[in-house]
C-alpha cells in the first residue's frame, strides 16, 4: 500500500487505487464482500464495481434506505430500529451481520447515517454516520461525524468505509 492510501483524507482520483488494494486482499484470501448501505444509497457498491473484474470479489450490495428495507432485506429487527433509531451502532452492527447472513460473502461493510441537509438532531447531527464491518472474526463498529454538504458526507463515508475494510482485512 502506498503512503498516499494510508492518509486519512483521500481524493476522488485515489479511490480506484484504494478499491484495487481492497480487491487484491480479497482475491488473495478467496473472499467475497457485500455492502449494506443506507445513507450512501449504493455508492460503496458503485465504487467497488467501477473496477473491472470486480465480480471476482464483490458479491452483492444491499441498498436499504428505508427502515422496512433494513428489516426485509437484512433481517434487522424492527424493534431494534425503534429502540435505537436507524442511525445507531446497534443497527449498523445488525446490517453488517445481515449482509453476511444474506449473501455468500466472508466480509461485509454497512453504513447508516444522516447525510443531510435535513434530518439531523442534537444527538445525531447531519454528518453522523455509523459503520459496521463484519468478518468471520466478528463485527467492528465505529461512529464518525463528517463535515460538509450531502455530497461531501456521502463521499467521506464511502472512503472511510473502504479504507477501514481494507485495514481490517489486511490485518486478518
Amino acid at each position: 500500500m502506498t503512503d498516499l492510501l494510508s492518509k486519512q483524507e483521500l481524493s476522488a482520483h485515489d479511490l480506484p487505487a484504494l478499491v484495487a488494494d481492497l480487491a487484491d486482499i480479497l482475491m488473495k484470501k478467496g473472499w467475497l464482500v457485500a455492502t449494506a448501505e443506507s445513507c450512501t444509497g449504493g455508492l460503496i457498491a458503485g465504487a467497488c464495481t467501477d473496477l473491472a473484474g470486480s465480480s471476482q470479489w464483490f458479491e452483492r450490495g444491499f441498498v436499504t434506505y428505508s427502515n422496512e428495507a433494513k428489516t426485509e432485506m437484512l433481517g434487522v429487527e424492527a424493534g431494534l430500529i425503534d429502540q435505537h433509531g436507524a442511525v445507531s451502532e446497534a443497527v449498523a452492527r445488525a446490517m453488517a451481520q445481515g449482509a453476511l447472513q444474506h449473501s455468500r460473502s466472508m466480509a461485509a461493510v454497512a453504513v447508516t447515517g444522516v447525510a443531510g441537509p435535513g434530518g439531523g438532531s442534537a444527538d445525531k447531527p447531519v454528518g453522523t454516520v455509523w459503520f459496521g464491518w463484519a468478518t468471520p472474526a466478528g463485527v467492528v463498529t465505529e461512529m464518525r461525524l463528517f463535515e460538509g454538504d450531502r455530497a461531501a458526507v456521502r463521499k467521506s463515508t464511502v472512503i472511510h468505509a473502504l479504507q477501514r475494510l481494507r485495514a481490517l482485512l489486511a490485518a486478518a
